[in-house]
């Protein structure tokens, strides 16, 4: 999706939306869609080819994400190469974590950790995007709990 278009809205209620800054956001955003899977649902471009907010949907997720600026908000931020590596990371719900995991692979994705069973149910694979950004997929939905 592109500017104007909009995913299904939210139902309503409090969503916690994660929020990322990347130095090449135009190409995060063309590989997070072709790597993970999101959509586009708004994409506002900004000065010298930046983008100013955009809002990419899985499912019924969203993320956010802009390009690092040196001033304001971004001062509080620090990029993964200039942090020395993660401080956090983004768990994201999937069905098929295997498929998933050779869909990110084969576009570049570095695994970290291989598909893995986890002791609380699910199965669980970490990988890093281009610009170091920490991912954990899994089967594993905490709303639901373990499966049967």
């Amino acid at each position: 999706m592109t500017n104007g278009e909009h995913a299904k809205p939210r139902r309503g209620g409090a969503a916690i939306i994660p929020g990322l800054r990347y130095v090449d956001a135009p190409a995060a955003i063309a590989w997070l869609c072709s790597a993970f899977g999101f959509e586009r649902r708004l994409v506002v471009p900004g000065e010298e080819g930046r983008i100013a907010h955009a809002e990419l949907v899985f499912g019924d997720s969203m993320i956010m994400l802009g390009s690092g600026h040196r001033g304001g908000y971004d001062r509080l931020l620090v990029h993964p190469a200039i942090a020395g590596g993660v401080t956090q990371a983004l768990y994201v719900v999937v069905d098929d974590v295997d498929a998933h995991c050779a869909r990110a692979r084969a576009a570049g994705a570095e695994v970290v950790m291989e598909p893995v069973d986890q002791e609380y149910g699910g199965r669980l694979y970490s990988c890093l995007d281009p610009e170091r950004h920490l991912w954990n997929f899994g089967s594993y939905d905490p709303w639901t709990g373990p499966e049967s």
